[in-house]
């Protein structure tokens, strides 16, 4: 697979994909399961299900994990590079010129517009993974209780203790092995050396920091280490660093916060804002953004060479596929908050993620057109009031 194509793929996602994590995953699916086959449905449920385990990004890890299976190693930085470089361009500039800049009516009713069209992909990808990855009726009800759970104690706590009992629930459900998978991309000998960098950096740079770019990369390496999920969790991480609370004012940071949920991609691109916006240089930027990914990407670099081998034990396959189950509720729970609750506000907000769909399912419009609709769909409402 050549690797200009992935970079180019998750580019043109990069440049659409609002709406957060969740609707990350609804994107993908649409594109790589549904219209390019380049994962199976079963496949991409599990390699959710594995992002969601381990620390990070949880669907930047995502892309990365689709973009290894197309071209090894080069390919996850492929896959990386496209889906982050518009919204890291984008909380670059805000950084360095648009801290104290609020957003104008326009541009909020835009915005709306596209929260509606992630209502309506979240909704379609959640439909998809419960056919595909709950085949029974045990694995079912793995995945309602698993959003119930959520809806009713939201937080990460509940999710690791959800992940974590459909765990233990599949590890007593042996599962027949996942088929096996040949792969030119098989590095297992170097796992041991992404992990050993991973946990290397985790402890030493505390001991190094002795001010400037190195105390930046430190503070964001290790908020990006120690957060499950992604997106909105890493918020407080960021917002508790020393580095950043005596950086910054309040309002600076919250400014920062409302803009990344205002472009598309990932929501960890906030940390290139703050980055700009600390030293007040390009250079701090691109620190902060590639502190706070690499964690994430140096285990998924450690677990994806043995993943086919450990995939074959009966055990972790029972156990993965609870995990996927339980997965698919995160999803189902992400699709009512933030993804519902944020976007549809009225009755008319409602029909319009209804005409979103249709467009996308009935008239069968590409997504790309349809990301230039939602946003006039959302002045359209604004105009009449009826938002």
């Amino acid at each position: 697979m050549p690797i200009v194509r992935i970079f180019i793929e998750f580019l043109k996602l990069g440049c659409m994909s609002f709406g957060g994590p969740a609707a990350h995953m609804g994107y993908f699916h649409r594109r790589f399961v549904d219209e390019i086959c380049w994962v199976e449905a079963r496949d991409y449920a599990e390699l959710m299900a594995l992002c969601q385990f381990l620390p990070g990004p949880a669907s930047s890890q995502l892309g990365m994990a689709i973009g290894y299976r197309q071209a090894g190693v080069t390919g996850s930085l492929a896959a990386f590079f496209g889906f982050t470089l518009p919204s890291a361009l984008l909380m670059l500039t805000a950084g360095l010129w648009l801290a104290h800049t609020e957003m104008n009516d326009a541009t909020t009713a835009a915005l709306h517009g596209l929260k509606l069209l992630a209502v309506a992909v979240v909704a379609d990808a959640v439909a998809k993974l419960y056919t595909s990855a709950c085949p029974d009726r045990p694995r079912q009800g793995m995945a309602l209780l698993t959003a119930a759970t959520i809806w009713l104690w939201p937080g990460m706590v509940s999710q690791l203790a959800a992940i974590t009992l459909a765990a233990v629930i599949g590890t007593s459900r042996s599962s027949e092995p996942m088929p096996q998978r040949t792969s030119s991309h098989g590095i297992s000998g170097f796992g041991s050396l992404f992990l050993i960098v991973f946990a290397g950096l985790l402890l030493i740079l505390p001991w190094l920091d002795t001010g400037g770019l190195l105390s930046v990369f430190d503070a964001f390496y290790r908020a990006g280490a120690l957060v499950f999920g992604g997106g909105h969790v890493v918020l407080p991480l960021l917002d508790a660093q020393p580095l950043i609370r005596d950086g910054m004012s309040e309002n600076t940071f919250l400014a920062g916060y409302s803009l990344a949920q205002a472009v598309p991609g990932p929501m960890f691109s906030f940390a290139a804002y703050l980055g700009s916006a600390l030293q007040g240089s390009l250079l701090s930027g691109l620190v902060a953004l590639s502190a706070i990914f690499l964690p994430g990407w140096l285990l998924l670099m450690a677990v994806l060479p043995i993943w086919a081998r450990l995939r074959q034990n009966p055990r972790l396959a029972g156990a993965l596929a609870w995990v996927v189950a339980a997965t698919v509720g995160l999803l189902l729970a992400a699709l009512y908050a933030p993804v519902f609750v944020s976007a549809v506000t009225s009755p008319a907000s409602m029909a319009t993620v209804v005409f979103l769909w249709a467009l996308l399912h009935v008239l069968r419009l590409p997504l790309w057109a349809v990301v230039i609709i939602a946003p006039l769909a959302g002045l359209a409402l604004a105009g009449l009031g009826v938002a």
